[in-house]
């Protein structure tokens, strides 16, 4: 089929428009690594955009962040967080979706109306601070996992893709005489593999930046993420958590801004590989949890 001149026009202006967009993404991330592999002594004079490593390739900045136990133990935390808000979100975010696909749901419309209220109005940090300490949950990783569990927008998604699998399948389950925890388990969640990896690449990346929870609701620095640790090194510029493994002061002091960034490519490189691993199913899984019919 031939394309019109406009849409000719239209393709051309929309190819440069998403480059552009792609290169103001793509230019921090690069200068970030090339920073981490530069000179220290280089690094520290530069004061524009890196595009290339600085002199010679050193990993002097990775060597001592692995060697710093504070950074290590954040990182475990962590992943540890990550995981186990991810596992408790998942299971959540299926039940609720699997209740309101329903059609022969009670109220259902009340019951999404009030869900979906909550994404525009929530009960405020003060309160919300109280029935965590209420709960005695301050410095457990229940303060960090569980006000973050459940996200609306992931519950509407999913609940839209459920309702897009023809009714033929849960009516023949019933029929053998399937239970709604079989029908989910062995009918639904098995077609919706798409928006399953959608939603766990979703919680997997909210969990992993999530550093507000923790600087709230945390005083233990031994239950820190790898965010609370990187806010120290990179927002606050106290180098106190590399200083107390470090043995010459005078090598920290020149490394400090080599450390700094050495820091940020540990914490950005797991969603970087995370996300191809799940790219094939993104778009898919966001179109079918977007559009019902």
């Amino acid at each position: 089929m031939m394309r019109t001149r406009g849409e000719k026009i239209f393709s051309v202006f929309n190819t440069i428009i998403l480059s552009l967009i792609a290169l103001a993404c793509l230019i921090p991330v690069w200068h970030v690594i090339c920073c981490s592999v530069s000179e220290p002594t280089l690094l520290n004079a530069n004061r524009g955009t890196v595009l290339w490593p600085l002199g010679q390739w050193t990993f002097l900045g990775y060597e001592k962040v692995f060697k710093t136990s504070y950074i290590l133990r954040g990182y475990l935390n962590t992943v540890y967080y990550v995981i186990l808000g991810t596992a408790i979100g998942l299971v959540l975010t299926c039940l609720a979706a699997y209740g309101l696909s329903r059609k022969d749901l009670m109220l259902k419309k009340p019951i999404n109306f009030f869900i979906t209220f909550t994404m525009l109005f929530n009960g405020g940090l003060v309160p919300t601070y109280m029935v965590i300490r209420d709960l005695k949950m301050l410095n457990t990783v229940w303060a960090i996992v569980l006000p973050l569990c459940v996200s609306v927008f992931n519950v509407m998604i999913m609940r839209t893709s459920f309702d897009n699998i023809p009714d033929a399948l849960t009516e023949a389950a019933q029929i053998d005489g399937a239970g709604h925890v079989r029908i989910l388990v062995q009918i639904i969640l098995p077609v919706s593999k798409s928006i399953l990896a959608v939603v766990t690449l979703f919680y997997i990346v909210q969990h992993w930046n999530s550093w507000f929870h923790s600087a709230l609701y945390i005083k233990d620095r031994d239950l820190y993420p790898l965010q609370l640790w990187l806010r120290e090194i990179v927002i606050a510029e106290t180098n106190s958590v590399i200083e107390a493994d470090a043995a010459d002061a005078g090598l920290i002091n020149q490394t400090k801004a080599l450390i700094k960034y050495c820091v940020i490519v540990i914490a950005i490189l797991p969603m970087m590989i995370a996300y191809p691993c799940v790219q094939k199913y993104f778009v898919r899984g966001v179109m079918v949890g977007a559009i019902k019919g």
